[in-house]
């Protein structure tokens, strides 16, 4: 979504939706795959929903026609032992930040404009007016945990992915974006998810496309035989990726797929 489909202000190119049309008639299932919640993509695709899988968190949340496909819980003490590292790294003076995701809301501690104004791009509650919700502790959240996300004002190579080495020993630790990292349960990706689809569609690795950005992407990527690289992705993407595809800025993905849907 983020630096692939998405525009740079954020929305779905108005030619996408043409695209998706034609895709749908062809017997071709498009399916949205991001770090974001499902409620944030669910927006996003409203009205154009039916039939359409959603790979949400990661891969950790799967939805298709409102119903659970798929998901993979994080343990309590883990959220709680990412939320007390990055408690630790912002003592250092780094202004830093916790989404910890949950199935039915995203649930934050910092309430503070510049903070609520990056994570509230990508988080949602499911069936609240808020986008997030805020409580006063994150080591008692009330909910199903398939994430926790971390964002540093700064990068989060620096100081934010260290911190949490040792959580990486036992989870999956993944930079997902510059500001960006998510704790997931070990062996959960897009790709897999990709996979587990692929299976109950009856679809090959042959007959599927994908594009990505980040290294949060690296899976999915290898899912597809029809790999796509955005020309400005991170290098390790475009090292990985079969092909490469124009920028989001210049609608890559529709431009790909006009063509491929050309062919």
């Amino acid at each position: 979504m983020d630096g692939t489909l998405l525009d740079v202000d954020g929305t779905v190119p108005a030619g996408f939706w043409p695209l998706l049309e034609r895709m749908r008639e062809r017997g071709i299932v498009f399916a949205p795959a991001s770090g974001r919640q499902y409620a944030t993509l669910a927006r996003t695709f409203a009205g154009h929903l039916d039939g359409m899988p959603v790979i949400a968190e990661n891969g950790t949340f799967v939805v298709r026609d409102g119903a659970e496909v798929s998901s993979v819980t994080l343990a309590p003490h883990v959220a709680t032992s990412v939320v007390r590292a990055v408690r630790q790294v912002a003592d250092t003076g780094r202004d830093v930040g916790v989404v910890v995701c949950g199935k039915r809301s995203a649930y934050v501690d910092r309430v503070d404009a510049a903070f609520w104004d990056q994570a509230g791009r990508y988080y949602a509650a499911l069936d609240a007016v808020a986008d997030l919700e805020p409580v006063a502790d994150l080591e008692s959240v009330d909910d199903e945990i398939l994430k926790v996300a971390v964002f540093d004002f700064d990068g989060v190579e620096a100081a934010v992915a260290p911190a949490l080495a040792p959580i990486a020993a036992t989870e999956q630790v993944v930079v997902s974006g510059h500001h960006w990292v998510d704790v997931m349960c070990a062996g959960v990706s897009k790709g897999g998810a990709v996979e587990r689809l692929q299976g109950d569609l009856g679809v090959t690795r042959e007959q599927t496309v994908a594009f990505g950005d980040y290294l949060n992407d690296l899976e999915m990527l290898d899912a597809a035989a029809w790999s796509f690289a955005m020309a400005d992705a991170h290098p390790q993407v475009l090292a990985r990726a079969r092909y490469v595809a124009p920028s989001a800025a210049e609608h890559g993905v529709v431009r790909v797929l006009e063509r491929l849907l050309a062919r």
